[in-house]
């Protein structure tokens, strides 16, 4: 029997007993007991994927990775005790801030199972998402997992399944929900507020990937588990433009700038409508995909609609970075730069005190002593309290969803229609097949 498998069976029989107890008591696990803390009051976080970005945007030489930069940023709020990640120099190099107290594994399953660690961070290639958030809220931890969630859409459906399971605390880093100086926020509750009018609609411009290929394959790098690295998607050989930040120009392990950026703008109009818990009923959209052998495939140029029960509507374009809501009474316009507009200009401080009371509303409520705007911090005080965070993986398994729906309609290159509670296409089973995709043995999500 090979290791992978014999590893994969252990750990699933053992995360399924854990899941069992979870499910008498979803809302503590680990050193956390009712009626107190544990002696330590700081969480232990694990960090599962980390990268090394070399010479882009003008950097020289090397910086963390997304992943990496995540991991910290819990090593800040907890205890950060251990790293996985298949590729070693990249484990070895996040491991060497903490001065030996932080180990180090090549496979997150053996992670996953030393029972201190209550909570882990997930900044992997968009493919390895959604197995490893299921088995580590499997084995009783809270999960942190990069944007996008998911690769496909059944994939956010299993996770909402094991999330609810479970009882888990799930953070999905979305931070526009939380950070860059509650612009994001604001343009949400003028758009509920009505001031912009009854029906809406809202431009998600996301900006344009990276062309590139055909590119040569060499051999793996030492201390990189290619095979581990690929998992479910196909076996192909290596070339170092498949991993670290371009698997993102990929099809195979993301869904491109699409569903990359996509997601961020699209999570705020999707809440900015009021449509954080649901989906459209109606998809259409062009899009030019990449089609070069041995190179980036996704939609280099993309332009899709997405139409709402009651008649707002949402488009996916690759422009420059904006989300921009409108309606018949005015129009606002957002980035992290800033929040701009005629109705943001007419606001008396009355109006201004009253959408401060609803973004408070929006959030839960939250206010964390001076870190309000944190979306790591969110997560940790979630995680005592047992709240849903901020980002909560529910309403991002829809804005996902969402931009999964434009890259399926522009692959078919046809209007789609979709049943929003079924999470269906309705009369349509070619896009029913790519709800989702063939997995690799014996990498396969297996809940």
């Amino acid at each position: 029997m090979s290791r992978v498998k014999s590893s994969r069976r252990g750990f699933l029989k053992r995360a399924t007993a854990a899941a069992a107890a979870g499910a008498m008591a979803p809302y503590y696990w680990s050193s956390r007991v009712a009626g107190g803390e544990s002696k330590n009051d700081r969480v232990n976080v694990a960090a599962i994927g980390t990268s090394i970005y070399t010479d882009r945007w003008g950097h020289k030489g090397e910086m963390d990775g997304r992943g990496a930069v995540v991991g910290h940023q819990a090593g800040r709020v907890g205890n950060l005790v251990a790293v996985a990640d298949v590729n070693r120099r990249y484990a070895e190099h996040f491991a060497s801030r903490y001065d030996g107290r932080c180990a180090v594994y090549g496979d997150y399953r053996t992670l996953l199972e030393r029972n201190d660690v209550e909570a882990v961070t997930i900044g992997t290639p968009d493919h390895w998402h959604s197995k490893i958030a299921i088995e580590a809220m499997l084995a009783g931890k809270d999960v942190y997992c990069e944007k996008p969630l998911t690769l496909t859409i059944d994939e956010g459906k299993k996770i909402c399944r094991v999330a609810k399971q479970t009882g888990r605390v799930f953070q999905v880093g979305t931070q526009q929900r939380s950070e860059y100086g509650r612009v994001f926020l604001k343009a949400v509750a003028i758009a509920r507020s009505g001031r912009l009018g009854d029906k809406l609609h809202a431009l998600s411009s996301v900006g344009t990937p990276e062309r590139g290929g055909p590119f040569a394959n060499q051999d793996p790098p030492p201390g990189l588990d290619w095979d581990f690295w690929l998992g479910q998607a196909p076996k192909v050989p290596y070339c170092p433009q498949r991993c670290d930040y371009d698997f993102r120009w990929w099809l195979e392990y993301s869904g491109g700038q699409v569903t990359d950026w996509g997601v961020h703008h699209t999570d705020i109009a999707l809440w900015a409508l009021g449509a954080e818990n649901t989906g459209p009923v109606e998809i259409e959209g062009s899009g030019d995909f990449a089609n070069v052998p041995n190179g980036y495939n996704v939609a280099q140029t993309f332009d899709c609609t997405m139409k709402f029960a009651g008649g707002n509507t949402i488009r996916l374009y690759s422009g420059p970075n904006e989300l921009i809501i409108s309606g018949e009474k005015g129009r606002i316009r957002v980035n992290r730069g800033g929040l701009t507009g005629k109705p943001v200009e007419e606001l008396t401080q009355a109006d201004e005190e009253r959408l401060d009371q609803e973004i408070v509303k929006l959030c839960g409520g939250w206010k964390t002593g001076g870190r309000e705007g944190d979306h790591m911090q969110n997560f940790f005080d979630c995680i005592k309290s047992r709240e849903l965070p901020i980002s909560d993986v529910f309403s991002h398994h829809r804005s996902v969803s969402a931009c999964h729906l434009c890259n399926v309609a522009m692959r078919l290159k046809r209007k789609l229609r979709w049943d929003p509670e079924k999470e269906d296409f309705v009369g349509d089973d070619e896009a029913g097949a790519m709800l989702s995709r063939t997995q690799r043995a014996p990498y396969a999500i297996d809940v």
